[in-house]
């Protein structure tokens, strides 16, 4: 058997459709920003500790089920 004819030859339609698909590809990549400088990040101050864990009662917490109740 000869397997060249079994193979499809690229018709000009999809071989244009790829070139056209590869175009718009480099033109999209030339026309994105490029990846950002690092950041230098400030160190985060640690949070004093209370003494208290889990929920506490504050003023927010009170306002919301003031305006929560029905």
């Amino acid at each position: 058997m000869n397997d060249a004819k079994k193979l499809s030859p690229v018709s000009r339609r999809t071989l244009f459709a790829g070139v056209g698909t590869a175009g718009a590809l480099a033109a999209v990549a030339a026309v994105l920003p490029s990846a950002p400088a690092p950041v230098a990040v400030a160190p985060v101050s640690p949070v004093p500790e209370t003494g208290k864990d889990g929920y506490q009662e504050t003023a927010h917490v009170m306002r919301y089920y003031q305006t929560a109740r029905v």
